[in-house]
């Protein structure tokens, strides 16, 4: 039922995709990341996998194969997948990343490694432009190291000063940064 809800709401939404990439305009709002999606980058079943997840919506063009948004496992991804659809001319209506000041979120040990936990569900996300990112942490994602968006600038300086890392705004995210996570 949840899925089917899904679908109905980006079909809704798919005319109303006007927009700059900066959340302005009638952007369509995020969508639930959850049941059998996959990665649009590795394939991975998202709901699988911790870390920060993120969607795009696009104003003119759509995923292979289905409506918007494109979804992804990880931060690094999202990133990866707009820069080359940006190299290709298409056009971001808005994009959304996991929102960490926004949820109550845990990290665990596995296998040696500190993972952060994922939050799937609408409320979870924050516009891709407003967050502060902080890369280079010692706390992994789905995809390993990645991109820890919130959308509070003290939390990301905390979380940074807790876990490593640098503090970036979405302007300052580059291919190179991605390469060196």
């Amino acid at each position: 039922m949840l899925a089917a809800a899904g679908a109905v709401g980006v079909a809704a939404t798919a005319g109303c995709l006007g927009g700059d990439g900066t959340g302005g305009g009638d952007a369509p709002e995020p969508i639930a990341l959850t049941g059998s999606k996959q990665c649009d980058v590795c394939g991975m079943v998202i709901e699988q996998h911790p870390g920060p997840v993120g969607q795009l919506f696009y104003a003119d063009n759509e995923p292979e194969g289905r409506d918007n948004p494109a979804w992804f496992c990880s931060a690094w991804e999202t990133f990866a997948y707009d820069f080359d659809r940006e190299s290709e001319g298409w056009t971001l209506a808005v994009g959304y990343l996991t929102d960490y000041s926004a949820v109550d979120y845990e990290l665990f040990d596995d296998g040696g490694a500190t993972f952060i936990t994922a939050h799937l569900e609408p409320d979870a996300f924050g516009r891709k432009s407003d967050l502060f990112y902080v890369a280079g942490t010692d706390i992994k994602g789905a995809m390993g190291n990645d991109l820890i968006p919130f959308s509070d600038s003290g939390d990301a300086d905390t979380f940074a000063e807790e876990h490593g890392g640098t503090v970036y705004r979405e302007g300052d995210i580059s291919r190179d940064l991605i390469a060196q996570l």
